[in-house]
C-alpha cells in the first residue's frame, strides 16, 4: 500500500465521523462566551398558539434568524450586559444587514434565570416586545440563548423577528 492510499484512508475516516457528528451540532455548542441553545424549534408551537389565540396567522421558523438571534445573545453574554447595541458594528440595523429582512425585522431581548416559557411571558406582558410578536407584518422568527460564562444558570436571549 502507498503512502497516498493510507492518506485517502485517514481523510476519509476522519471525515466521515466528522460528518456523523454534523446533526447534532444545531442543539448546543460552546461558544466563546458560554453555551450556545438554539430554541427555535422548541420555542415555535408555544409562539404559534400566542399568535393564534390573538388572532394572528402562523410565524415559521427561521435558521437564518436563529443564527442572529444566537450571535446577538453571544454578544450579549460576552459583555455581560443586556443591550442591543454590544459595541462597534454590532448594533441591530448593523447585525441585521446581512440577513434577509424583507423590509422589517424587530429583536426582543432578554437575560436571567429562565427556561423557555417564561420569557416568552415576560414579553408578551411587556407592551414593546409583545408588539413585536404580534406585528401581523411578521411571518418568521429565530429564537436563543447563550449562557453567562460566569454563571451558567444566566441565560441571555434573543428573539429575532422578520416579514
Amino acid at each position: 500500500m502507498t503512502e497516498t492510499t493510507i492518506d485517502r484512508r485517514r481523510l476519509l475516516i476522519l471525515g466521515g465521523g466528522a460528518l456523523a457528528l454534523v446533526p447534532f451540532a444545531g442543539c448546543m455548542s460552546r461558544g466563546p462566551s458560554g453555551d450556545i441553545v438554539r430554541m427555535t424549534r422548541d420555542g415555535a408551537p408555544l409562539f404559534a398558539d400566542i399568535r393564534s389565540s390573538n388572532s394572528l396567522g402562523a410565524i415559521r421558523a427561521d435558521r437564518e434568524l436563529e443564527t442572529a438571534a444566537v450571535v446577538q445573545a453571544g454578544y450579549m453574554a460576552q459583555a455581560g450586559r443586556m443591550a442591543h447595541d454590544t459595541g462597534i458594528g454590532r448594533s441591530f440595523q448593523t447585525r441585521m444587514g446581512n440577513v434577509k429582512t424583507n423590509g422589517a425585522a424587530a429583536e426582543n431581548l432578554a437575560r436571567g434565570r429562565m427556561d423557555l416559557v417564561r420569557v416568552m411571558d415576560i414579553w408578551m406582558n411587556s407592551p414593546g416586545h409583545r408588539r413585536n410578536m404580534l406585528e401581523p407584518k411578521f411571518a418568521r422568527f429565530g429564537l436563543g440563548y447563550v449562557t453567562d460564562p460566569r454563571d451558567p444558570a444566566q441565560r441571555y436571549w434573543a428573539m429575532v423577528l422578520a416579514a
